[in-house]
């Protein structure tokens, strides 16, 4: 499926692998690494919605972290689901912290967390903010960039399930366009492109499925998989995993993006009645 990288940067990216949800997210996860053994890229991100920080699922972190690439995370709101905690994916994780900046070869990635409390326009739910604290940091990475820069965060900055302060992130990000390549998220399960104040915004879909919610349950698998996964009646799933890699000349800001393609397992979402976004 992918060529080789040579003398350009290249990532292999993929989002909400959710380990805690999937009977085969394992197999997705192989599948993923042994696409990047081929490509070889300078670093893989997983976007979050990856797996909980606890004992079940350290084989599963360590085989991302182990795989020969630079690993990097990024915080989701699913991955403190059943009482766990952003410090646990910290630590059993291995990330320097909440938020970071990343240098890869000629790139500067700047890892947002979206699960700020305190947002006051909260309206229930997930946290879903960038707070004071990450702004100002944010603010100083940019002002002070000498890369190219690539922001990179779980929930949306901009486009459906925004974060709550999306405004005040575009209004940012488009005083550094000039420095930004592009932002990418996960979170939405959707390809989606959109572009704000000359700052492209690029949702990258899940590994592993649409999430259609308990008024399209439905069985996509044998009965005992459900009984030991029940969440994933709540989904359409992908037959295969989803994934990118993405190849940068960073000098002359060309990006190609080289994704895998799937079938779905079962019903569709537009066989549900789904409209599309």
């Amino acid at each position: 499926l992918f060529s080789t990288c040579d003398s350009e940067i290249c990532l292999g990216v993929i989002a909400d692998l959710h380990q805690d949800v999937m009977h085969d997210a394992p197999r997705r996860m192989d599948v993923f690494l042994e696409a990047m053994e081929r490509k070889k890229p300078d670093a893989i991100l997983q976007l979050g919605d990856f797996a909980y920080p606890n004992d079940r699922n350290r084989s599963l972190v360590e085989t991302f972290n182990e795989a020969g690439h630079r690993p990097i995370h990024v915080l989701g709101n699913h991955d403190m689901d059943d009482g766990h905690t952003r410090q646990q994916c910290v630590d059993v994780w291995g990330m320097p912290g909440f938020y970071a900046a990343h240098q890869v070869k000629g790139l500067s990635l700047l890892v947002l967390d979206g699960n700020d409390k305190d947002s006051p326009t909260h309206q229930g739910g997930y946290a879903r903010f960038v707070g004071p604290e990450q702004v100002e940091w944010l603010e100083g990475q940019l002002n002070n960039a000498t890369q190219p820069v690539i922001i990179i965060s779980h929930q949306p900055l901009a486009g459906p399930s925004s974060v709550d302060n999306a405004k005040e992130m575009q209004d940012l990000l488009g005083r550094h366009a000039d420095k930004i390549l592009f932002a990418m998220n996960g979170h939405t399960h959707m390809d989606y492109l959109t572009k704000v104040q000359d700052v492209l915004y690029w949702h990258v879909n899940s590994a592993s499925y649409h999430w259609v919610g308990g008024s399209h349950i439905h069985s996509s698998y044998p009965e005992a998989v459900h009984e030991k996964y029940p969440d994933i009646a709540y989904t359409c799933p992908y037959r295969d995993p989803l994934y990118a890699t993405i190849t940068i000349d960073p000098q002359a800001k060309q990006i190609r993006i080289d994704g895998a393609a799937s079938e779905w397992v079962g019903s569709t979402p537009t066989e549900l009645g789904i409209k599309p976004v």
